[in-house]
């Protein structure tokens, strides 16, 4: 299976019936700033580039970001953070990304999530996360990152599952770095949310020297 054939799987799920009706009612009213948009209303598939060897893990799509977009973290206050510093670490093409249709691309950087649709107050459930695992797991085995980076802890403990890794001895915390049995470096970082950034718990410093790091580990033998 190509990336190309499970993108189209994804944005054909219709396993969670709760997380189906919400996208499409919140596609359907808009925020009254997105009054002229199309809603994409659906799963959200992953992009970037297929022979990455950093694999990005978020939470899900929000509301009026990526359920408005069609793309990860494209158009909401997250992205707004994340995307200035993908860019400067050399991931990113551009320093922002407003829509499906822009010029940004990434460079060895895959970016997906533990959920795929937009979940109410963003906290999906731990059924529909198992839903989309399967997801993840087939995107993990085609990609063969070196690198993951876990943004937040619920992709943390996603990508822990999905390697079958104890927490016990892999405390979850800002660049903390851990190497997996199963071949990739694990590293963790604050969510780029609002709650995060506007707050001072995740710095723009923290942030860039995290990708840093990032890059470190991705020239390692």
């Amino acid at each position: 299976m190509s990336l190309e054939t499970l993108n189209k799987e994804i944005i054909a799920c219709r396993k969670c019936p709760r997380l189906v009706e919400w996208r499409e009612q919140v596609a359907h009213t808009k925020r009254k700033a997105y009054l002229d948009w199309d809603y994409w209303g659906k799963p959200v598939p992953g992009f970037g580039d297929p022979n990455a060897r950093a694999l990005v893990v978020g939470l899900a799509p929000g509301a009026h970001g990526s359920n408005r977009t069609g793309r990860q973290f494209t158009g909401d206050a997250s992205g707004k953070f994340l995307f200035p510093a993908l860019h400067r670490a050399g991931f990113a093409s551009q320093p922002e990304s407003v829509s499906r249709d822009d010029d940004l691309t990434l460079r060895d950087m895959y970016i997906t999530a533990s959920g795929r649709c937009a979940p109410p107050k963003n906290k999906p459930t731990s059924q529909e996360l198992n839903n989309c695992q399967p997801y993840l797991e087939r995107e993990i085995e085609l990609l063969k990152p070196k690198v993951v980076i876990a943004l937040g802890r619920i992709a943390y403990e996603r990508v822990l599952r999905i390697f079958s890794e104890p927490k016990a001895d892999k405390k979850f915390g800002h660049a903390a770095v851990y190497k997996l049995q199963a071949g990739p470096w694990l590293v963790c970082s604050y969510h780029p949310s609002q709650q995060n950034t506007l707050t001072g718990k995740l710095t723009v410093k923290m942030f860039d020297d995290m990708w840093a790091q990032v890059k470190e580990l991705m020239e390692k033998p």
